[in-house]
């Protein structure tokens, strides 16, 4: 997977914090923007684009979650 600043990561699951939601002027798509938290890869930062109806991007901010790549393709689930 490509994240949004060019980095790759490899796949697995990670322990991720939500550090921006962002909608997209589409008005169907917004990127998620998380920052990897333990681990080789701690600090990273990834986008991810996801559907407009994923949450509220205020309520989002600082939610821990997982993101899961599996085959270079990333999903992020929130922890509620």
């Amino acid at each position: 997977m490509e994240s949004d600043g060019q980095q790759h990561i490899d796949d697995g699951a990670y322990d991720v914090v939500v550090l921006d939601a962002i909608e997209a002027t589409d008005g169907e798509t917004m990127t998620i923007e998380v920052t990897i938290v333990a681990g080789a890869n701690k600090g990273m930062v990834i986008g991810i684009h996801a559907p407009i109806g994923f949450g509220d991007p205020i309520d989002l901010m600082g939610m821990p979650a997982t993101l899961r790549v599996e085959h270079g393709v990333p999903t992020v689930r929130v922890d509620l």
